[in-house]
């Protein structure tokens, strides 16, 4: 197996893009567009969470709020850059929950098989490395009959803006943590095994919104 290893220059050059998109994403986050659009839609497939819950791609713990102790035992959450993990833990420690944070690409999960009732994943698998390698992990470590619950912005259904995406998302990629806006991650899940149940539309010509329930 062939491996990359970075040069000093790069591994620093790295860290400082990823420092920098933290910040950025922190502050974003902080703006009205995400308190009225996004904060809604988090706390919609939250709600669904039961029992013990895998959180994929936490970010910056903007997730762990919403999380009721009246529904939910504890949260296992992975993250795997060290600059979101940060403020992760800053939210992780006002969380209504016990939330327990683990650097990790979900592509990897450090989790025995069948550990968990829920998944929960907010716009996390635009950014992936290998989405498919990803969700097969998610599906071996849910107990049979649990719930992966998703909000993803994909690919445009329209030839068009299907097309924008795809020659944007080069750029994207480089200054927006690897985020891809042309992923059909619906078919992704279907293609890991799951069950799609429920699924909502939120619209949006170049980034389009879907928030969907799946089981194991």
């Amino acid at each position: 197996m062939s491996q990359h290893t970075d040069t000093p220059t790069a591994a620093k050059d790295g860290h400082t893009s990823r420092r920098f998109f933290a910040s950025f994403y922190e502050r974003m986050s902080r703006s009205s567009g995400e308190q009225s659009f996004m904060n809604p839609l988090r706390k919609e497939v939250i709600d669904q969470a039961r029992g013990v819950v895998l959180e994929i791609g936490a970010g910056n713990g903007l997730n762990f709020a919403f999380y009721d102790p009246g529904r939910v035992e504890r949260v296992e959450a992975i993250e795997p850059d060290s600059a979101m993990l940060r403020f992760a833990r800053e939210r992780a420690a006002q969380a209504r929950v016990p939330v327990n944070l683990t650097q990790a690409p979900v592509e990897n999960l450090p989790f025995a098989d069948e550990s968990f009732d829920s998944a929960v994943v907010t716009l996390v698998f635009c950014s992936v490395g290998d989405p498919g390698r990803g969700l097969s992990e998610v599906r071996r470590v849910l107990k049979p009959g649990g719930s992966l619950l998703m909000v993803e912005h994909v690919r445009a259904r329209g030839a068009i803006a299907a097309t924008l995406q795809t020659i944007i998302t080069p750029i994207t990629k480089l200054v927006a943590g690897n985020c891809h806006w042309n992923r059909n991650t619906e078919k992704t899940v279907s293609e890991a095994g799951f069950q799609i149940e429920q699924r909502r539309d939120m619209g949006g010509f170049m980034m389009p919104v879907v928030v969907l329930r799946a089981v194991k």
